[in-house]
């Protein structure tokens, strides 16, 4: 896995896990694990949805995104 995509996966999850930790607060605790590791799931199911339906065909890393190749939805 390249550092892109670990970004990738940190950042969205993140985002998804923001929510539930903001909630359990800083005390450590299984559900803070959890929601974690949860998040971070969730992003690389996300991430290989993306890939699925735009595989990376191009050189050098390029995707074919959407706004290149034509709208699909996921």
């Amino acid at each position: 896995m390249d550092e892109q995509r670990k970004y990738a996966i940190l950042f969205a999850a993140t985002i998804l896990a923001a929510r539930k930790l903001h909630e359990i607060g800083d005390k450590p605790c299984p559900a803070r694990e959890y929601a974690i590791s949860d998040a971070i799931t969730k992003a690389e199911q996300i991430l290989q949805r993306i890939d699925e339906r735009w595989p990376n065909d191009t050189k050098a890393g390029e995707r074919n995104w959407p706004h290149r190749a034509g709208r699909q939805s996921l």
